[in-house]
């Protein structure tokens, strides 16, 4: 089997300054993987790294054992990084429909039912920026996962989610997980850490530890 992810000595600069330092990191099964750290840790700085939108300043970072560093994007793949844009006076499906014509992978059919499986009503004809924070992010989860990616990035996931859906996305993680899909998650919520993670990494000050 393929490595899912492999992280070499990898190091970024941006302005003299360094945000990410040494780091290594190997997957080789799916699974959810989580990293936790405070704001200015370096979590998102690394995810948009591996998502191909950082080039790093050092090492080697490897998708499905494709190197990512020379500015490709990584194949089969998905990420929820910040918060999410879209085009505010579209709906839901016209944004996740525009976004789906880029690659040509998924039909009208398959955005209807991420839409309904992030709680969304494929039917809704309100313009995103009428939509409450919780249902930009229920569409920006949805936008992650409607080209069904082998690896998938959640920087803080189930910000501005009520209680309710915060229990509906970590049901439908664990669903991807039994269908064998490889799942980063950073999240400030220790509760989704430790119900969903089989393995836990901390980043503090720009450097990676697996806690276990």
């Amino acid at each position: 089997m393929n490595t899912i992810l492999e992280i070499q000595n990898l190091s970024k600069e941006i302005k003299n300054r360094t945000l990410l330092k040494n780091i290594h990191m190997k997957i080789d099964k799916p699974g959810i993987y989580g990293i936790i750290g405070r704001n200015g840790s370096g979590k998102s700085i690394l995810f948009k790294t591996i998502a191909g939108l950082l080039v790093p300043s050092k090492g080697v970072v490897k998708v499905f054992d494709e190197d990512i560093g020379t500015g490709k994007f990584p194949k089969n793949f998905g990420a929820l990084l910040d918060i999410p844009g879209f085009l505010p006076h579209y709906s839901g499906i016209r944004n996740l429909k525009l976004l789906g014509s880029i690659q040509n992978r998924v039909t009208e059919e398959d955005i209807r039912k991420v839409l309904t499986l992030v709680g969304l009503n494929p039917d809704d004809k309100n313009a995103v920026r009428k939509y409450s924070l919780g249902m930009k992010q229920r569409l920006g989860i949805a936008q992650a996962i409607m080209e069904k990616p082998e690896l998938l990035i959640l920087d803080e996931p189930m910000n501005g989610l009520d209680e309710s859906g915060v229990s509906d996305i970590r049901n439908m993680l664990i669903n991807f997980k039994k269908q064998g899909m490889t799942i980063l998650l950073a999240s400030h919520n220790a509760e989704d850490i430790s119900l969903l993670c089989d393995s836990v990494y901390k980043m503090d000050n720009g450097e990676l530890t697996q806690l276990h």
